[in-house]
């Protein structure tokens, strides 16, 4: 088996004058065969050998660093044609085995790249201040001693306290329930404009940087001309304690990685 093994980022129909590093800093290359275009890149086998990968995969600076490397170079392409980007640490043993991918799945290469040429992909997030949905709550039975607007003699405070606790448990349902309704509204007038649409998993406030509640994390593969409405429709839906956030555009990962094996 040779010392090296060919990662390969990326699958389009034309080649790039330039690309950057991909990972370990190696020089990205293509192949092209049958009218596609495989971007690729030398690796050591003695990191991303099967077995030593499975290694490599647990250490997560070592991790944090190839994805950079890997979503720079696919980046660099998508930015510059349309692009059908592969999973993250796909190693083959070599060019060959990349060119007779090439050859074996081009008809659904080209599927996915007629679905992306002119697109490019979008995220939409949305959010609530988690600390909004008590403001109801703090507005019923805040003394625990009226009822129906009368007064009445006070009760016993632990009485009195579960009674707060209950209408703010109340009320904190209705507003989540009220809040994923906004979410799900949001994410179908998006999807009326965009080519194709994806919901992902909220992300774990570690993640996303920021305590507020994550309604909605949506991807959207969306016409080039179209990105001003687009963009529009986004911030429209925000408001009433709602904020809508738009990144991009990325490269059409959400809706073009398919199984290369």
């Amino acid at each position: 088996m040779s010392d090296t093994g060919t990662y390969l980022y990326a699958v389009a129909r034309d080649e790039v004058a330039v690309c950057p590093p991909g990972v370990a800093d190696a020089d990205v290359r293509t192949i092209v065969r049958g009218g596609l275009v495989a971007y690729v890149s030398s690796v050591p086998m003695e990191r991303f050998g099967e077995e030593p990968l499975r290694r490599s995969l647990e250490d997560m600076d070592w991790l944090a660093g190839t994805a950079r490397a890997h979503h720079r170079v696919v980046n660099a392409v998508a930015a510059a044609t349309a692009t059908a980007p592969v999973r993250l640490v796909t190693v083959y043993e070599g060019d060959e085995q990349v060119s007779d991918l090439l050859e074996r799945r081009a008809g659904d290469f080209a599927e996915v790249l007629a679905q992306v040429t002119g697109r490019r992909e979008w995220g939409v997030k949305a959010f609530v201040d988690p600390a909004s949905e008590e403001r109801p709550d703090e507005r019923s039975g805040r003394d625990g001693c009226e009822q129906a607007g009368k007064p009445g003699k006070p009760g016993k405070p632990g009485t009195a306290y579960l009674q707060r606790r209950r209408a703010n448990l109340r009320g904190r349902e209705q507003n989540r329930r009220q809040a994923l309704a906004r979410a799900e509204h949001i994410h179908a007038a998006l999807a009326t404009v965009a080519v194709a649409s994806r919901r992902h998993r909220p992300q774990d406030p570690r993640l996303s940087g920021r305590a507020d509640w994550m309604l909605l994390n949506g991807a959207y593969l969306v016409d080039e001309g179209r990105v001003a409405e687009f963009a529009g429709l986004a911030e429209e839906l925000g408001g009433g304690g709602i904020e809508v956030t738009v990144t991009g555009p990325w490269a059409p990962y959400s809706f073009t990685v398919m199984e290369t094996r």
